[in-house]
């Protein structure tokens, strides 16, 4: 694989910063000359040994919907490694960043059997990566996409997969802000089927040191659900990465380049399930944006 190094890109005085629904964030540090948030993407690409292609699929997806607009995702599945990008367009049937666009931007890439109906009231769809897609072992076989929940008391959200012959139903998404909302999203991690609240601490979930964040998104999954939190500081990145045995290469990555990534906020979820009363971490992932 080429050197990632070769491709890191460094922040303007006043460059836009996004969490991972798209919403700007102001600098937590001055961030002139320090990383972009994309170059903790490229390292990923270089730990897993992922196909070359990934780098073209950045720049395909750039080219279609704009440089800062796009959000990646790593996420630690036992050993292994894959990647999920996420677009948005709040405008819903009046969108730009289309589902039928993006599909057809990455097609050289990855091939999708997919055929959208661009008629239905969507504001987010998200797209899988792995090394099996990008070396065009296999086609991509599903498309994420998130619906508004009317009626909720708190902003929400639902998530379908898109197949060539079928559409069902994934998750559900509740967000809470973690300041004012707290005893909230206790509540909502605590009525669910998948942890027995009176056998397990709570805290192995709503771990303490992430809960001076800004936002808590609780999500109800076919089997697990999920907690993320968001615009989190470098230091509590580097300390979710420790805990759940991330590649040391990129813990030393983070750690090492603390300084040139001060500046931004990161999210981080993990999907979670309890077992004879004890919390069982399935699946887990950081984020930011390209």
């Amino acid at each position: 694989m080429t050197d990632p190094t070769d491709r890191f890109e460094y922040a303007a005085a006043g460059e836009e910063l996004f969490n991972y629904c798209l919403w700007p964030y102001a600098p937590a540090a001055e961030q002139a000359g320090k990383f972009r948030a994309v170059n903790l993407l490229y390292h990923s690409f270089a730990v897993a040994g992922a196909h070359e292609r990934c780098f073209e699929l950045v720049d395909r997806v750039r080219a279609a919907v704009g440089v800062g607009r796009t959000v990646w995702g790593v996420k630690k599945l036992g050993d292994r490694t894959a990647w999920e990008f996420y677009f948005y367009d709040y405008r819903r049937r009046e969108r730009e960043r289309s589902i039928a666009k993006v599909l057809d931007v990455v097609r050289p890439v990855m091939r999708c059997p997919v055929v959208p109906n661009e008629r239905l009231p969507y504001f987010m769809f998200s797209l899988d990566v792995n090394d099996e897609l990008l070396s065009g072992a296999r086609a991509l076989s599903e498309v994420h996409m998130y619906v508004g929940n009317v009626g909720s008391s708190v902003s929400s959200g639902i998530s379908y997969s898109l197949r060539a012959d079928e559409t069902v139903l994934e998750n559900f998404y509740f967000f809470f802000d973690a300041r004012t909302q707290r005893t909230d999203i206790i509540a909502k991690v605590c009525c669910s089927a998948q942890i027995d609240s009176t056998a397990v601490d709570v805290d192995a979930i709503l771990w303490p040191e992430l809960m001076d964040c800004t936002t808590v998104c609780i999500a109800n999954k076919a089997r697990s659900d999920c907690a993320y939190f968001s615009g989190l500081r470098v230091d509590q990145l580097l300390l979710f990465l420790e805990r759940l045995a991330y590649p040391e290469a990129t813990v030393a990555f983070v750690r090492e380049n603390r300084s040139m990534l001060d500046h931004l906020l990161f999210d981080v979820g993990l999907d979670y399930r309890s077992r004879a009363g004890q919390v069982e971490i399935l699946k887990s992932g950081y984020y930011a944006f390209f």
